[in-house]
Protein backbone atom coordinates (compact mmCIF):
# COMPACT_ATOMS: atom_id res chain seq x y z
CA UNK A 1 0.00 0.00 0.00
CA UNK A 2 0.98 3.55 -0.42
CA UNK A 3 1.48 6.02 2.69
CA UNK A 4 0.99 9.06 0.95
CA UNK A 5 -2.48 10.91 0.69
CA UNK A 6 -5.29 10.27 -2.28
CA UNK A 7 -5.05 14.24 -3.00
CA UNK A 8 -3.65 13.22 -6.32
CA UNK A 9 -5.10 10.79 -8.83
CA UNK A 10 -1.62 9.70 -10.25
CA UNK A 11 -1.10 7.61 -13.64
CA UNK A 12 0.29 3.71 -13.13
CA UNK A 13 4.45 4.80 -14.19
CA UNK A 14 7.22 6.09 -12.41
CA UNK A 15 10.41 7.62 -13.73
CA UNK A 16 13.60 6.37 -12.71
CA UNK A 17 15.57 9.65 -14.69
CA UNK A 18 15.22 12.17 -17.23
CA UNK A 19 17.64 13.44 -20.26
CA UNK A 20 16.54 16.56 -21.83
CA UNK A 21 13.15 16.20 -23.54
CA UNK A 22 13.04 12.34 -22.73
CA UNK A 23 11.78 10.78 -19.34
CA UNK A 24 12.70 6.80 -18.77
CA UNK A 25 10.26 5.09 -16.88
CA UNK A 26 11.44 2.85 -13.77
CA UNK A 27 9.95 -0.26 -16.60
CA UNK A 28 12.53 1.01 -19.19
CA UNK A 29 10.26 2.62 -21.69
CA UNK A 30 11.30 6.42 -22.95
CA UNK A 31 8.67 8.71 -23.06
CA UNK A 32 8.76 12.27 -24.85
CA UNK A 33 7.85 14.37 -22.17
CA UNK A 34 5.87 17.63 -23.14
CA UNK A 35 4.39 18.10 -19.63
CA UNK A 36 8.12 19.03 -18.12
CA UNK A 37 6.47 19.03 -14.37
CA UNK A 38 3.76 21.31 -15.38
CA UNK A 39 5.55 24.25 -17.47
CA UNK A 40 8.47 24.35 -14.24
CA UNK A 41 11.90 22.15 -15.92
CA UNK A 42 12.04 25.10 -18.68
CA UNK A 43 15.16 23.43 -19.81
CA UNK A 44 14.55 19.90 -20.30
CA UNK A 45 15.63 17.12 -17.85
CA UNK A 46 19.33 16.80 -16.32
CA UNK A 47 20.66 20.17 -18.24
CA UNK A 48 24.49 19.94 -17.89
CA UNK A 49 24.87 23.44 -16.16
CA UNK A 50 22.01 23.48 -14.13
CA UNK A 51 23.71 19.48 -12.37
CA UNK A 52 26.87 21.93 -12.49
CA UNK A 53 25.44 24.37 -10.93
CA UNK A 54 23.86 22.60 -7.86
CA UNK A 55 26.66 20.69 -7.61
CA UNK A 56 29.24 22.93 -6.98
CA UNK A 57 27.06 25.39 -4.64
CA UNK A 58 25.81 22.60 -2.98
CA UNK A 59 29.39 21.92 -1.99
CA UNK A 60 29.68 25.80 -0.69
CA UNK A 61 26.47 26.69 0.87
CA UNK A 62 22.77 25.46 1.01
CA UNK A 63 20.91 28.06 3.52
CA UNK A 64 21.53 30.38 5.51
CA UNK A 65 18.05 32.76 6.07
CA UNK A 66 17.19 35.75 5.40
CA UNK A 67 18.67 37.40 8.48
CA UNK A 68 21.13 37.76 6.75
CA UNK A 69 22.31 38.59 2.97
CA UNK A 70 22.28 36.52 0.43
CA UNK A 71 24.78 37.56 -2.60
CA UNK A 72 23.04 34.97 -4.56
CA UNK A 73 19.82 36.44 -4.21
CA UNK A 74 21.10 40.24 -5.40
CA UNK A 75 22.27 38.78 -8.37
CA UNK A 76 19.51 37.35 -9.29
CA UNK A 77 17.53 40.09 -8.10
CA UNK A 78 19.63 42.29 -10.05
CA UNK A 79 19.19 40.56 -13.15
CA UNK A 80 15.15 40.09 -13.30
CA UNK A 81 14.97 44.10 -12.84
CA UNK A 82 17.71 44.93 -15.39
CA UNK A 83 15.04 42.54 -17.63
CA UNK A 84 12.07 43.61 -16.96
CA UNK A 85 9.63 46.38 -15.52
CA UNK A 86 10.03 45.39 -12.20
CA UNK A 87 12.53 47.70 -8.92
CA UNK A 88 12.24 44.97 -6.62
CA UNK A 89 12.06 41.60 -6.40
CA UNK A 90 10.93 39.24 -3.18
CA UNK A 91 12.01 35.69 -3.34
CA UNK A 92 9.45 32.42 -2.39
CA UNK A 93 9.59 29.29 -2.94
CA UNK A 94 6.56 28.20 -5.21
CA UNK A 95 4.15 30.01 -7.53
CA UNK A 96 1.15 29.71 -4.76
CA UNK A 97 3.53 31.60 -2.67
CA UNK A 98 3.88 34.15 -5.36
CA UNK A 99 0.53 35.14 -6.01
CA UNK A 100 -0.18 35.14 -2.12
CA UNK A 101 2.59 37.38 -1.69
CA UNK A 102 1.55 39.42 -4.56
CA UNK A 103 -1.77 39.95 -3.12
CA UNK A 104 -0.61 41.58 0.17
CA UNK A 105 2.05 43.54 -1.21
CA UNK A 106 -1.18 45.33 -3.25
CA UNK A 107 -2.95 45.81 0.42
CA UNK A 108 0.12 46.65 2.12
CA UNK A 109 0.57 49.49 -0.67
CA UNK A 110 -3.04 50.88 -0.30
CA UNK A 111 -2.43 50.46 4.15
CA UNK A 112 0.95 52.33 3.48
CA UNK A 113 -0.61 55.34 2.02
CA UNK A 114 -3.68 55.78 4.19
CA UNK A 115 -6.37 53.96 2.46
CA UNK A 116 -6.96 50.58 4.59
CA UNK A 117 -10.32 49.83 2.66
CA UNK A 118 -8.62 49.33 -0.77
CA UNK A 119 -7.97 46.00 -0.13
CA UNK A 120 -10.30 43.85 -2.87
CA UNK A 121 -8.58 41.98 -5.70
CA UNK A 122 -10.52 42.02 -8.51
CA UNK A 123 -9.54 38.06 -10.62
CA UNK A 124 -11.23 36.04 -13.24
CA UNK A 125 -13.93 33.70 -12.43
CA UNK A 126 -12.28 30.26 -12.36
CA UNK A 127 -8.85 31.32 -13.03
CA UNK A 128 -6.05 29.72 -11.43
CA UNK A 129 -3.65 31.13 -8.71
CA UNK A 130 -2.09 28.12 -6.77
CA UNK A 131 -3.71 26.18 -3.63
CA UNK A 132 -3.20 28.06 -0.40
CA UNK A 133 -6.75 28.92 0.90
CA UNK A 134 -6.41 32.60 -0.35
CA UNK A 135 -5.36 31.37 -3.83
CA UNK A 136 -8.03 29.26 -4.08
CA UNK A 137 -10.85 31.75 -3.53
CA UNK A 138 -9.37 34.22 -5.90
CA UNK A 139 -9.51 31.69 -8.04
CA UNK A 140 -13.08 31.64 -7.62
CA UNK A 141 -13.53 28.18 -8.74
CA UNK A 142 -16.00 26.29 -7.06
CA UNK A 143 -14.93 23.23 -7.40
CA UNK A 144 -11.45 24.13 -5.48
CA UNK A 145 -13.03 25.73 -2.89
CA UNK A 146 -15.53 23.07 -1.89
CA UNK A 147 -15.01 22.25 1.52
CA UNK A 148 -12.22 24.54 2.62
CA UNK A 149 -14.62 27.22 4.01
CA UNK A 150 -15.35 29.54 5.39
CA UNK A 151 -14.97 31.95 2.45
CA UNK A 152 -12.03 33.71 2.20
CA UNK A 153 -13.11 37.30 1.58
CA UNK A 154 -11.80 39.91 -0.39
CA UNK A 155 -11.99 38.52 -3.67
CA UNK A 156 -14.58 39.41 -6.68
CA UNK A 157 -15.58 37.77 -9.81
CA UNK A 158 -15.80 38.58 -13.18
CA UNK A 159 -16.23 36.03 -16.53
CA UNK A 160 -13.61 35.91 -19.12
CA UNK A 161 -14.07 38.48 -21.80
CA UNK A 162 -16.67 39.99 -19.95
CA UNK A 163 -15.59 43.44 -20.04
CA UNK A 164 -19.31 45.37 -19.00
CA UNK A 165 -19.26 42.70 -15.47
CA UNK A 166 -15.36 44.00 -14.90
CA UNK A 167 -16.46 47.29 -15.03
CA UNK A 168 -19.14 47.48 -12.81
CA UNK A 169 -17.61 45.35 -10.13
CA UNK A 170 -14.53 47.55 -9.53
CA UNK A 171 -15.74 49.84 -6.68
CA UNK A 172 -14.38 52.02 -3.85
CA UNK A 173 -13.09 48.88 -2.49
CA UNK A 174 -10.91 47.31 -5.05
CA UNK A 175 -7.24 47.59 -4.36
CA UNK A 176 -6.27 45.55 -8.10
CA UNK A 177 -6.96 43.19 -10.65
CA UNK A 178 -5.39 40.04 -11.04
CA UNK A 179 -5.32 37.69 -13.97
CA UNK A 180 -3.20 35.35 -15.70
CA UNK A 181 -1.75 36.89 -18.85
CA UNK A 182 -2.19 33.54 -20.82
CA UNK A 183 -4.38 31.27 -18.42
CA UNK A 184 -2.94 28.26 -18.05
CA UNK A 185 -5.42 25.60 -16.01
CA UNK A 186 -8.42 27.26 -17.21
CA UNK A 187 -7.73 26.20 -20.98
CA UNK A 188 -4.78 27.85 -22.16
CA UNK A 189 -6.42 30.90 -22.97
CA UNK A 190 -4.68 33.92 -23.78
CA UNK A 191 -5.50 37.77 -22.70
CA UNK A 192 -5.14 39.74 -25.99
CA UNK A 193 -2.58 42.22 -26.52
CA UNK A 194 -5.44 45.19 -26.76
CA UNK A 195 -7.17 43.47 -23.84
CA UNK A 196 -4.00 44.35 -21.76
CA UNK A 197 -3.63 48.03 -22.76
CA UNK A 198 -7.22 48.35 -21.74
CA UNK A 199 -6.73 46.79 -18.45
CA UNK A 200 -3.43 49.20 -17.77
CA UNK A 201 -5.52 52.49 -18.92
CA UNK A 202 -8.63 51.29 -16.45
CA UNK A 203 -6.25 50.73 -13.51
CA UNK A 204 -4.72 54.05 -13.87
CA UNK A 205 -8.03 55.62 -14.22
CA UNK A 206 -9.47 53.97 -11.14
CA UNK A 207 -6.11 54.60 -9.56
CA UNK A 208 -5.84 50.78 -8.61
CA UNK A 209 -3.01 48.13 -9.17
CA UNK A 210 -2.87 46.20 -12.12
CA UNK A 211 -1.05 42.33 -11.15
CA UNK A 212 -0.17 40.07 -13.89
CA UNK A 213 0.37 36.45 -12.63
CA UNK A 214 2.77 34.82 -15.00
CA UNK A 215 3.68 32.08 -12.83
CA UNK A 216 2.73 29.16 -16.04
CA UNK A 217 3.21 31.79 -18.45
CA UNK A 218 6.16 33.55 -17.93
CA UNK A 219 10.21 33.52 -18.09
CA UNK A 220 10.49 32.91 -21.95
CA UNK A 221 7.40 30.29 -22.22
CA UNK A 222 5.41 32.36 -24.73
CA UNK A 223 8.77 33.16 -26.40
CA UNK A 224 9.20 36.72 -24.68
CA UNK A 225 10.36 36.58 -21.12
CA UNK A 226 7.18 37.71 -19.93
CA UNK A 227 3.97 37.04 -21.75
CA UNK A 228 2.73 40.53 -21.71
CA UNK A 229 5.99 42.37 -23.08
CA UNK A 230 4.20 41.99 -26.56
CA UNK A 231 1.85 44.54 -25.30
CA UNK A 232 4.10 47.15 -24.25
CA UNK A 233 2.04 47.15 -21.17
CA UNK A 234 3.80 47.39 -17.50
CA UNK A 235 2.19 46.18 -14.39
CA UNK A 236 2.97 46.69 -10.89
CA UNK A 237 3.03 43.66 -9.47
CA UNK A 238 3.68 40.08 -11.63
CA UNK A 239 4.36 37.03 -9.19
CA UNK A 240 6.38 34.36 -10.85
CA UNK A 241 7.97 30.47 -10.49
CA UNK A 242 7.94 27.48 -12.35
CA UNK A 243 10.69 27.95 -15.25
CA UNK A 244 12.53 30.27 -13.28
CA UNK A 245 13.97 27.43 -11.59
CA UNK A 246 14.14 24.77 -14.26
CA UNK A 247 13.03 22.32 -11.84
CA UNK A 248 14.43 23.64 -8.50
CA UNK A 249 11.64 24.98 -6.61
CA UNK A 250 11.77 28.87 -6.50
CA UNK A 251 9.05 31.81 -6.83
CA UNK A 252 9.24 35.76 -6.65
CA UNK A 253 6.82 38.49 -6.76
CA UNK A 254 8.49 41.30 -8.77
CA UNK A 255 7.50 45.09 -8.55
CA UNK A 256 7.72 48.08 -9.24
CA UNK A 257 8.91 51.12 -6.79
CA UNK A 258 5.52 52.46 -6.37
CA UNK A 259 3.79 49.53 -4.53
CA UNK A 260 7.40 48.46 -2.83
CA UNK A 261 7.53 50.91 -0.36
CA UNK A 262 4.69 49.36 1.36
CA UNK A 263 6.83 46.33 2.19
CA UNK A 264 8.98 47.27 5.14
CA UNK A 265 11.12 44.84 7.76
CA UNK A 266 9.33 42.29 8.49
CA UNK A 267 5.92 42.92 6.46
CA UNK A 268 6.72 39.37 5.19
CA UNK A 269 8.96 36.55 5.24
CA UNK A 270 9.75 33.56 4.19
CA UNK A 271 12.02 31.14 5.84
CA UNK A 272 13.65 28.87 2.50
CA UNK A 273 12.69 31.88 -0.02
CA UNK A 274 15.60 32.81 -1.47
CA UNK A 275 18.15 30.81 -0.54
CA UNK A 276 21.88 29.94 -1.95
CA UNK A 277 21.41 26.92 -3.72
CA UNK A 278 17.80 28.58 -5.11
CA UNK A 279 19.40 31.17 -6.19
CA UNK A 280 22.24 29.77 -7.99
CA UNK A 281 20.02 27.53 -9.95
CA UNK A 282 18.11 30.78 -10.82
CA UNK A 283 20.85 32.51 -11.92
CA UNK A 284 21.71 30.08 -14.15
CA UNK A 285 18.25 29.82 -15.33
CA UNK A 286 17.45 33.26 -16.20
CA UNK A 287 21.36 33.47 -17.90
CA UNK A 288 20.47 30.67 -20.44
CA UNK A 289 16.55 31.95 -20.83
CA UNK A 290 16.46 35.50 -20.89
CA UNK A 291 19.36 35.88 -23.91
CA UNK A 292 18.39 37.36 -27.20
CA UNK A 293 19.26 34.29 -29.41
CA UNK A 294 17.48 31.88 -27.26
CA UNK A 295 14.28 33.77 -27.03
CA UNK A 296 14.63 33.88 -31.42
CA UNK A 297 14.51 30.18 -31.46
CA UNK A 298 11.73 29.63 -29.33
CA UNK A 299 9.62 31.72 -30.90
CA UNK A 300 10.86 30.51 -34.37
CA UNK A 301 10.28 26.97 -33.14
CA UNK A 302 7.07 27.37 -31.55
CA UNK A 303 5.45 29.22 -34.63
CA UNK A 304 6.61 26.15 -36.75
CA UNK A 305 4.83 23.41 -33.52
CA UNK A 306 2.15 25.55 -33.83
CA UNK A 307 1.82 25.94 -37.72
CA UNK A 308 1.94 22.31 -37.88
CA UNK A 309 -0.67 21.68 -35.00
CA UNK A 310 -3.15 23.42 -36.98
CA UNK A 311 -2.39 21.58 -40.05
CA UNK A 312 -3.53 18.22 -38.10
CA UNK A 313 -6.41 20.29 -36.92
CA UNK A 314 -7.74 21.17 -40.60
CA UNK A 315 -7.07 17.45 -41.45
CA UNK A 316 -9.04 16.36 -38.44
CA UNK A 317 -12.20 19.12 -37.76
CA UNK A 318 -14.11 15.73 -35.93
CA UNK A 319 -11.45 15.52 -33.64
CA UNK A 320 -9.73 18.77 -33.02
CA UNK A 321 -11.88 21.65 -32.05
CA UNK A 322 -9.13 24.44 -31.04
CA UNK A 323 -5.06 24.74 -31.40
CA UNK A 324 -4.72 27.87 -28.22
CA UNK A 325 -1.46 29.21 -26.80
CA UNK A 326 1.34 30.69 -27.79
CA UNK A 327 4.79 30.39 -27.36
CA UNK A 328 5.51 26.77 -25.58
CA UNK A 329 2.34 27.05 -23.84
CA UNK A 330 -0.04 25.56 -26.01
CA UNK A 331 -3.51 23.54 -26.07
CA UNK A 332 -5.42 20.94 -28.09
CA UNK A 333 -8.93 21.63 -27.15
CA UNK A 334 -10.95 18.48 -28.39
CA UNK A 335 -14.40 17.11 -28.84
CA UNK A 336 -14.42 13.72 -27.90
CA UNK A 337 -13.09 12.06 -24.30
CA UNK A 338 -9.85 14.36 -23.40
CA UNK A 339 -8.54 11.58 -20.58
CA UNK A 340 -8.64 8.78 -23.41
CA UNK A 341 -7.52 11.80 -25.99
CA UNK A 342 -4.32 11.85 -23.29
CA UNK A 343 -3.75 7.73 -22.62
CA UNK A 344 -3.55 7.45 -26.52
CA UNK A 345 -0.68 10.00 -26.62
CA UNK A 346 1.39 8.81 -23.58
CA UNK A 347 0.54 5.10 -25.03
CA UNK A 348 2.39 6.15 -27.87
CA UNK A 349 5.08 7.20 -25.43
CA UNK A 350 4.04 11.32 -25.21
CA UNK A 351 3.32 12.48 -22.25
CA UNK A 352 0.70 15.32 -22.03
CA UNK A 353 -1.65 16.96 -19.43
CA UNK A 354 -5.03 18.89 -19.23
CA UNK A 355 -6.29 22.18 -18.66
CA UNK A 356 -9.94 23.24 -18.40
CA UNK A 357 -12.64 23.50 -21.45
CA UNK A 358 -11.37 19.90 -22.56
CA UNK A 359 -8.03 21.17 -23.61
CA UNK A 360 -5.07 18.59 -23.40
CA UNK A 361 -1.95 20.85 -22.59
CA UNK A 362 1.21 20.82 -24.84
CA UNK A 363 4.35 22.20 -22.71
CA UNK A 364 7.78 21.44 -24.47
CA UNK A 365 11.33 22.64 -22.58
CA UNK A 366 11.96 26.30 -24.25
CA UNK A 367 15.08 24.34 -25.70
CA UNK A 368 13.10 21.52 -27.55
CA UNK A 369 14.52 20.50 -30.75
CA UNK A 370 13.02 20.60 -34.01
CA UNK A 371 13.30 17.02 -34.89
CA UNK A 372 11.38 16.24 -31.13
CA UNK A 373 8.69 18.64 -32.27
CA UNK A 374 8.27 16.64 -35.56
CA UNK A 375 8.27 13.37 -33.40
CA UNK A 376 5.46 14.90 -31.27
CA UNK A 377 3.03 15.48 -34.28
CA UNK A 378 3.57 12.70 -35.70
CA UNK A 379 2.46 10.71 -32.78
CA UNK A 380 -0.87 13.66 -32.28
CA UNK A 381 -1.22 12.83 -35.87
CA UNK A 382 -1.30 9.46 -35.18
CA UNK A 383 -3.87 9.16 -32.47
CA UNK A 384 -6.11 11.83 -34.29
CA UNK A 385 -6.08 9.33 -37.30
CA UNK A 386 -7.43 6.51 -34.83
CA UNK A 387 -9.88 8.64 -33.05
CA UNK A 388 -11.65 10.34 -36.26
Amino acid sequence: MSYLAKNYNRKKISFKYGKGSYLFSTSGKKYLDFVMGISVNSLGHAHPKLVRTIKNQSKKLWHVSNAFQIPEGEKLAKKLCQKTFADYVMFQNSGAEATEAAIKVARKYFYSIGKPNKNRILCIKNSFHGRTLAAIFASGSKKMTEGFGPKISGFDHFVFGDHKSLKKKINKNTAAIMVETILGEGGIKEIPDWCLKELRKLCNKKKILLILDEVQCGVSRSGDFFAFEKSKVKPDIVPIAKGIGGGFPIGAVLMNKKVAQGMTPGSHGSTFGGNPLAMSVGNTVMDIVSSKKFLRNVKKLSKYFLHKLNDIKNKYPNVIKEIRGRGFLLGIQIHGDQAKFIKKLMDNRLLTIRAAENVVRILPPLNVKKKELDKALKIINKVCSELN
